[in-house]
Formats: C-alpha cells, structure tokens, sequence
C-alpha cells in the first residue's frame, strides 16, 4: 500500500494529521473525551477564553497532559496585531511554549481574518523565535507572504469559523497547495466528516476543527468520525482517485468478450 510521508510541523513529527478546538464543550471532561477519540495529537487553545495559565482554578491542562498532546495556544478574540502578540507573549511566559496559532479578526460578524494585521503580528513574532502558524483568507498571495516571513505552516479558511459550509473556493485552495513551502492546514468552516476528507483529498497537509466536533449532537462520535475522515482522505489523496469524466467507462474490458 502506498507509503505516507510524516506530517512534520515546526520540526516535530505528528502521527494524526487532524487539530482540534477545545471550545464549545459542556466541561473540561467532554473536552478530553472529545479529542482521545479523536485521535488528535495537537490541541489548540484560546488563552483568552480558556484557563491554561492559573492553576489556581481549574485549568485545562489537568485534563489534557502537554506530555501527551501538544498544547497550541491561539489568539482568538485578538482585534488588533498587538493583542495577539500580547497574548503569544502571555503563552510563552506561561510555560506554554512557541509554537503558536495566531488569529487576528477583522470583522466580528463573519470573523474573517485581518490580513494586513495577521502579517504584520506574524513578522514581529518570527522575529521573536515564534513559531507561528497564522489562521489567513483562502487567498494564495497573502499565503504565499506569510511563508516568506517564516510562518511554520499557512491555515486558510474553509469557510467562515463556525459555519459547517464546507470548502467554499476549492479553487483558491489547489492554487495555495500548488505553490506551497510549507504545512497547509484547512482551518474553519468544516462541517461534518466529508468536509475533512474532502480536504485532505485536495492534499492538505492536516484539518483544524473545532465547533463541527463540539457542536454536534453527539460530540464523542463525530471526533471519531473525524479522526477516521483525515485519515480517508489522506489515504485517497496518496492512492490518486481516477479522473473525473462526462461519460461511462466500462469496468470490464471489451476484448474477449464471448459472442
């Protein structure tokens, strides 16, 4: 069977190619249910949001070892470029470490990322010793620009956070795999499992999901689910589906037919 390269980010090597949120959950215990079934390796987290930096109160990290799992904090809820360098500074003095998820929001209805501001927040924390990996438009350039700076990988969007559409401009998203130096990870807008396959297929290098898990009617099967649908779909990806046609192809060859 075709032989998988290792999906290798910011010089550590993952056994799952699949990122999960830890919002949205009823408690800290559906969260660590959640991602064991998924399989998840890597577990983002919004310092603002959630507690990983007073273990006075309950904290997120007694339910998640960051021996077991890596511990990728995000700036979600960050308006400005200042703030999400504020809040990776927060991270890092906290213990937590510099490999980062960084989100700058430019519009609180669709919550859209700030490009201009994700660029300029992503030059001043590489130059920090960062290891940033920026939450982007599906747009190749500004891709393309957040490689050239020294993100460790590129996470566009597969359609507005929380939506469930789906990939929305399939086309953008082959053009920023064509022309990719480093990780692309789906982030935002996966809906169910098709969606994560769906990418992985396009040959993204992993999925990051979160309120498709936590929403959904059962929470521990979906992460299942999910977990199942990257692995799907990178396995599709390396074996290289047939090409798509307009009209039939007979499955059993002509020739020798009996007459």
């Amino acid at each position: 069977m075709t032989q998988d390269t290792p999906f290798e980010l910011a010089g550590k090597v993952f056994g799952s190619r699949l990122i999960v949120g830890t919002g949205k959950y009823r408690d800290f215990a559906e969260t660590r249910t959640a991602v064991e079934a998924s399989g998840a390796e890597i577990v983002t987290v919004a310092v603002r949001r959630v507690n990983i930096t007073d273990r006075s109160r309950e904290n997120l990290l007694d339910y998640l070892d960051p021996k077991r799992y890596q511990i990728l904090p995000n700036t979600a809820g960050c308006y400005t470029a200042e703030e999400a360098i504020r809040t990776c500074r927060l991270a890092r003095e906290v213990g937590i470490g510099d490999l980062v998820k960084l989100e700058v929001i430019g519009d609180q209805k669709t919550l859209f990322p700030d490009v201009a501001a994700t660029i300029e927040a992503s030059k001043v924390l590489v130059k920090e010793g960062f290891k940033v990996m920026p939450y982007v438009t599906d747009d190749p350039v500004a891709c393309l620009r957040l490689a050239e700076i020294g993100c460790v990988a590129v996470m566009p969007l597969a359609a507005p956070i929380g939506s469930g559409l789906g990939i929305r401009n399939p086309y953008n998203l082959r053009i920023i795999l064509e022309q990719a130096r480093v990780p692309v990870i789906v982030d935002a807008g996966v809906g169910t499992a098709s969606d994560a396959a769906e990418a992985m297929e396009f040959g993204c290098d992993g999925v990051l999901m979160n309120t498709a898990i936590a929403g959904a009617r059962d929470p521990i099967a979906m992460a299942r689910a999910m977990g199942l649908a990257v692995e799907a779909g990178r396995m599709a990806y390396l074996a290289g589906r047939i090409e798509a046609r307009l009209y039939a192809s007979a499955s059993s060859p002509l020739a020798g037919l009996i007459h």
